[in-house]
């Protein structure tokens, strides 16, 4: 544990140093979600997530699954449907104090129009030359998690691999680590994850064919050079409490707060070194069959020349367990804040042969 606690000040010291030279929010699409559950609780999870979309959320959760086989899937698209995004996770229960997972994460535009040689060499237009292509961030997840000899406490970690590819002109490679924690006590859970614990290096390489350099030429626009981009650690840590209003009836409230490390974004709290954007839900559950979500994400203050106000983004979900499956639904971004009106539907399966 001390050894670990080192690490972790060595990193946060670290990501302070460099934050200048890097890039915010990179490898951002990994913070989108993959549960139609936690984004109707505001992504609040990561003390109480325990099925196979915990390779997620937080590793440490794995472990908790009650059956031996878990396999989940989330389909959700944005901005009218351009864009794709995908999870697929399945885990199997080692024994009954280990866990591994596998998960992969796609989101993608397809079917964009590539205009470069629209026209012939005798400069007019040839509707047939366009060509089409599509712009993909996938991530594949490598999840391992295992109950402590302390009581309530379990530990999880993924190795992680990115590959980003756009179209024919670049291509991206990338590793990195997160690290979990849960701990229950009594009726409380409590969360840490930190993910790309050891920064995650991401390898762009460009194609400068002489075509593309053509463009770029004649628009007057600089060819990419080769780079490496680097994603700083990011703390989330969590909260929640379980309630018995009846013998049928449960609330649980959730509170989650991210430290990001890599300059001053556009959350409640922010400076040059650290920002801290928080995020909550409660979850009421009858028989704990039927669930009714809340959750509140994305808080964000909006300085005008004449006022200040904070805006959020506000989401709305239900849920159903029968016969080993889970089926849940949210309704997120009724505010009207980035994509409108998204509806996700994910499913959750588990088997014990």
């Amino acid at each position: 544990m001390q050894r670990f606690f080192y690490f972790f000040v060595f990193f946060l010291i670290f990501s302070q140093h460099i934050e200048a030279q890097l890039p915010i929010y990179s490898n951002d699409f990994l913070q989108i979600g993959a549960s139609a559950e936690a984004a109707a609780l505001g992504n609040s999870v990561t003390a109480t997530t325990k099925n196979c979309f915990a390779t997620f959320y937080n590793p440490a959760g794995l472990t908790k699954t009650s059956t031996k086989w878990q396999a989940a899937l989330l389909h959700s698209e944005y901005f009218a449907g351009m864009a794709q995004y995908d999870f697929a996770a399945a885990s199997y229960k080692l024994n009954d104090s280990a866990t591994i997972a596998l998960s992969l994460i796609r989101f993608g535009v397809d079917n964009i129009q590539n205009t470069l040689e629209l026209f012939d060499n005798q400069g007019n237009i040839d509707f047939s030359r366009i060509k089409k292509f599509s712009t993909a961030d996938y991530a594949i997840f490598f999840s391992y998690s295992r109950k402590s000899k302390i009581e309530g406490l379990t530990y999880g970690g993924n190795a992680k691999i990115i590959y980003r590819k756009q179209g024919e002109f670049a291509s991206c490679y990338g590793i990195g680590a997160d690290i979990g924690l849960q701990y229950q006590l009594k009726k409380w859970n409590f969360g840490l994850l930190a993910r790309d614990i050891t920064s995650t290096f991401n390898a762009w390489i460009f194609e400068n064919d002489e075509k593309l350099k053509q463009v770029f030429d004649s628009t007057q626009n600089i060819l990419p050079k080769n780079s490496v981009e680097v994603t700083l650690p990011r703390l989330i840590f969590g909260i929640s409490r379980t309630f018995s209003i009846t013998s049928d009836i449960s609330l649980a409230p959730n509170l989650d707060f991210d430290l990001t490390f890599d300059g001053k974004r556009n959350v409640l709290v922010n400076s040059s070194y650290i920002s801290l954007d928080p995020h909550l839900g409660i979850e009421t559950a009858y028989k704990n069959l039927v669930f009714l979500r809340l959750g509140v994400n994305n808080i964000q203050k909006i300085n005008d020349l004449d006022y200040n106000s904070i805006i959020f983004q506000p989401n709305v979900g239900i849920g159903i367990k029968f016969w080993g499956i889970n089926i849940d639904y949210a309704l997120t971004d009724i505010g009207n804040q980035i994509f409108q009106y998204s509806h996700l539907i994910s499913i959750h399966y588990s088997w014990k042969n």
